[in-house]
């Protein structure tokens, strides 16, 4: 075939081009594509051999118009991370051309700030691992962050895209879930089951938060901590202070007199949290419900010349990077941040293929790991 000035445009080979080249059925093709194992090596080899001598690449869209499938999986997350507050950027503008090259970062002057290159945090690990995962299971990750969006139309417009969808517990209202759950598969991650029919994805927050707690009391003789709660509507977050809970009140304190400050999760409200207990009186010590709120404690803490753990305990939740970095480096609950993405998708490759078995809940082991920031000298 010849295309605008005299250019040979050559046809896309089809299916049908690959089964009459090896002298098989085009079912005997799509087999061979989708599961060599299951056709004779003879039979295999010459399929292949056509499909690598015409060029042919299997069409996506018509497979999923064939198969009611896109090959897409879902991952939507909350908006935590403040996008709001990201300065402008435009590098198509003109201004963009006389951006230097380099420029040069104090950090020791910027020590009270922000870290300039954050680590890693905990939703970006569950995503790093979910993205794994996908692959190897032979999906696309589509990823959707609901940021100032309270209708969830982002959620709901990304069911009409994918096959299935994990979502962070009580990141998408009740209603809105049960809806998206009628159309395609749902696997909640974090957060136990409440009598639903999703899958779960969860660990025993309480368990460890508590086994933490009573850990942090041994230290201080028994004197009572104060506890640093993440958002009300936090899953997790509820279960880190019903361990916690548990734990103050086998030692025979009362819950009802122990500090409660409550933050977002985020290592600003970390920082203020602690600049309230600097001026009410520092406690024994602060349990946080998440790694940045503890590791923004540690921001106020060392700055009003608070030492930790000689004046007070400091210790958080989730494992991430920064808490191995930070001075004292944090005791914390590591959470397998990884492998909690990469289970949600298996979960949910699962249900692809058997949506009539019943709903599970996988469960996955925490460590608690004792670093500087709870250990006193005895």
């Amino acid at each position: 075939m010849t295309g605008k000035k005299g250019t040979i445009v050559s046809k896309a080979a089809t299916v049908y081009d690959v089964a009459d080249r090896a002298g098989v059925s085009i079912a005997t093709v799509s087999r061979v594509l989708r599961s060599p194992d299951a056709v004779r090596p003879v039979t295999r080899e010459r399929v292949l051999d056509a499909v690598t001598a015409l060029g042919y690449v299997p069409s996506g869209s018509a497979r999923g118009l064939a198969e009611r499938r896109t090959g897409v999986l879902g991952l939507y997350f909350p908006g935590f991370d403040a996008a709001e507050e990201a300065p402008a950027f435009d590098v198509l503008s003109s201004a963009a051309d006389s951006l230097p090259p380099f420029t040069v970062v104090d950090e020791e002057a910027d020590a009270e700030g922000e870290p300039p290159h954050p680590t890693m945090l905990f939703l970006d690990e569950v995503l790093r691992g979910a993205e794994l995962e996908a692959w190897k299971q032979g999906f696309v990750l589509m990823v959707g962050v609901g940021r100032n969006d309270p209708d969830r139309s982002t959620v709901r417009d990304m069911a009409g895209r994918v096959d299935g969808l994990v979502v962070l517990a009580s990141s998408v209202p009740d209603d809105v879930l049960a809806r998206l759950a009628r159309r395609i598969p749902v696997v909640v991650l974090s957060g136990p089951p409440r009598g639903d029919s999703y899958d779960h994805v969860t660990v025993g927050n309480a368990e460890a938060m508590a086994e933490l707690t009573r850990r942090v009391l041994e230290q201080t003789g028994g004197a009572a901590p104060a506890f640093l709660a993440g958002p009300d509507d936090s899953p997790d977050g509820i279960e880190r202070w019903d361990g916690f809970s548990r734990a103050v009140d086998d030692a025979g304190l009362s819950v009802a007199d122990i500090t409660r400050l409550r933050g977002d999760f985020t290592r600003a409200s970390g920082r203020r949290a602690a600049e309230k207990l600097i001026a009410d009186g520092l406690p024994a010590a602060l349990i946080s419900a998440n790694d940045q709120m503890a590791l923004g404690a540690l921001d106020a803490f060392r700055a009003a010349g608070a030492s930790v753990p000689e004046d007070l305990i400091v210790t958080g939740f989730d494992g991430i990077e920064a808490a191995a970095l930070s001075s004292p480096r944090l005791t914390t609950v590591r959470q397998p941040m990884i492998e909690l993405g990469r289970a949600a998708v298996q979960v949910l490759a699962r249900r692809l293929e058997q949506p009539d078995s019943a709903p599970v809940a996988v469960r996955l082991p925490l460590e608690i790991v004792v670093r500087e920031s709870s250990l006193r000298s005895r």
